[in-house]
């Protein structure tokens, strides 16, 4: 399975666009190869190198999205995909882009193929996600930007 972004590389610098310092819309995303026993897809975004004052843990979840339909192989910019969206960091429902108060940081976009339909509300976050991710994750791919505020 592959995620990628026609807006930027992996492992390069996210355009201000998809940022608090531009449109702080979602870039757009390519998703291919997704594995045929697939039930429905899981997009979570997050950036790990918040600073320990901000964050405890050290992570802000940006962006939450499950039960994506297994055939979608787009998602265009500026464009929630179908699908359940979850509570990032913030408490906000939907995507918050990168927004790093000190440094360059990276953003995780993490797509995950499940064998099932989550049963979750609307309401939670990442954990929650995660755990009721356990022990269905069929395969997984990684797109990282970069961003820093200069």
């Amino acid at each position: 399975m592959k995620l990628t972004s026609p807006a930027f590389e992996n492992n390069s610098s996210i355009p201000a666009k998809y940022t608090c310092d531009g449109a702080n819309i979602n870039p757009p995303l390519a998703i291919a190869d997704v594995p045929a026993a697939a039930k429905s897809l899981v997009l979570i975004m997050d950036d790990p190198d918040v600073p320990t004052t901000i964050r405890p843990d050290g992570t802000w979840d940006h962006w939450l999205v499950w039960n994506i339909d297994p055939a979608v192989d787009v998602i265009n910019e500026g464009r929630e995909p179908n699908g359940i969206i979850g509570l990032n960091t913030g408490g906000r429902a939907g995507y918050g882009g990168p927004c790093p108060p000190d440094r360059e940081h990276r953003y995780f976009f993490k797509l995950y193929a499940l064998d099932v339909v989550l049963q979750l509300s609307p309401d939670i976050g990442k954990k929650t996600l995660q755990t009721a991710m356990v022990g269905h994750i069929i395969e997984q791919a990684q797109l990282v930007g970069r961003y820093n505020r200069h």
